[in-house]
């Protein structure tokens, strides 16, 4: 299939878009390579995918509606994965209009251009945030999410409602997908194992909040990329769908600060910390509908994972 594939600079964007080509389809990526973090990882990771046979890459914004109308005229594409946006809880509480133009303008234009283009499916990034102050776990596609606690949050429920109104109106088949945490190899380094793994190796203190009573759904990068490509392929689904797509094992913080400082050979040094604004003490993927309906079964531990991002991290920055 040719497949357009948007925020392919970016951790999963990246991922996935290898695992498309390895997979025989061809794939037009775009990214605007903001900085919002380190540019020259984005173009690092934009470099792998330069060389592969099938991938086309456009530097371009979602909020450039006309370069997008140009890009579905000029491929007809079988499938759109709609994955990027401007990420970060704690950023959009300073920069509320980034997240209004690539978040909200961003999905809508992605939205209008595969209605026009008649795409036969949409999947696209959600985010396991929507669940906001949810006191009930794990987090189930059917809870309510009307609470978020973030402006980002916020967006990405906005970007799931107007899917819906796409799909009643137009027919147009969207599958959202609400990530839980994803780390691994090529990872963000607005991400806490990221910035933990800076800290330790250069002996600092590892920001600890909420006084480490904190739990994540850590899900490993090539779980999250099975579970995308099986919302692009799979059969049997509804016009309309949500899916959560983590690791359904949360994990305390301090163990995972543990997991990671013994990947890394160190000590940890913490300083423990109240609970940031917009921030959540508990995520946990309730899996079950994508287990039945995408086949999703996520089977790396943080032992597995971690390890391997900090091989990465050391290769990368020549440690």
């Amino acid at each position: 299939m040719k497949i357009f594939v948007t925020g392919t600079a970016g951790f999963v964007g990246m991922h996935l878009a290898e695992s498309l080509l390895a997979d025989g389809h061809e794939v037009v990526g775009l990214d605007n390579f903001n900085e919002y973090y380190d540019v020259s990882l984005k173009q690092a990771r934009h470099a792998r995918l330069e060389g592969v046979k099938g991938y086309t890459g456009v530097r371009g914004d979602l909020a450039d509606y006309e370069l997008l109308t140009a890009l579905f005229q000029e491929n007809r594409f079988d499938r759109v994965c709609h994955l990027a946006a401007q990420a970060g809880v704690r950023y959009s509480i300073t920069n509320p209009f980034v997240y209004q133009k690539a978040n909200l303008e961003g999905h809508l234009n992605i939205l209008e251009a595969c209605r026009r283009a008649k795409v036969q499916r949409l999947v696209y990034a959600s985010s396991s945030s929507v669940y906001g102050g949810n006191k009930k776990v794990p987090f189930s596609e059917s809870d309510p999410v009307d609470n978020p606690v973030s402006l980002y949050a916020a967006t990405k429920k906005a970007d799931e409602l107007m899917s819906h109104t796409y799909t009643h109106l137009y027919g147009l088949q969207t599958v959202g997908l609400r990530f839980f945490t994803v780390y691994g190899p090529w990872g963000r380094p607005d991400m806490a194992y990221w910035s933990f793994t800076e800290a330790m190796l250069a002996g600092k203190p590892v920001p600890v909040f909420n006084h480490g009573k904190m739990e994540r759904d850590f899900t490993y990068i090539t779980d999250i990329v099975a579970g995308v490509k099986a919302a692009l392929f799979a059969d049997g689904l509804d016009p309309y769908e949500i899916f959560n797509l983590g690791n359904s094992k949360p994990e305390n913080l301090m163990n995972f600060i543990r997991t990671l400082a013994d990947a890394l050979g160190v000590e940890p040094k913490m300083e423990m910390l109240p609970m940031q604004a917009g921030d959540v003490p508990v995520t946990f993927a309730d899996v079950s509908k994508a287990r039945k309906k995408l086949g999703y079964n996520p089977s790396t531990q943080i032992s597995a994972g971690l390890p391997e991002f900090v091989k990465w991290y050391k290769e990368y920055f020549n440690y």
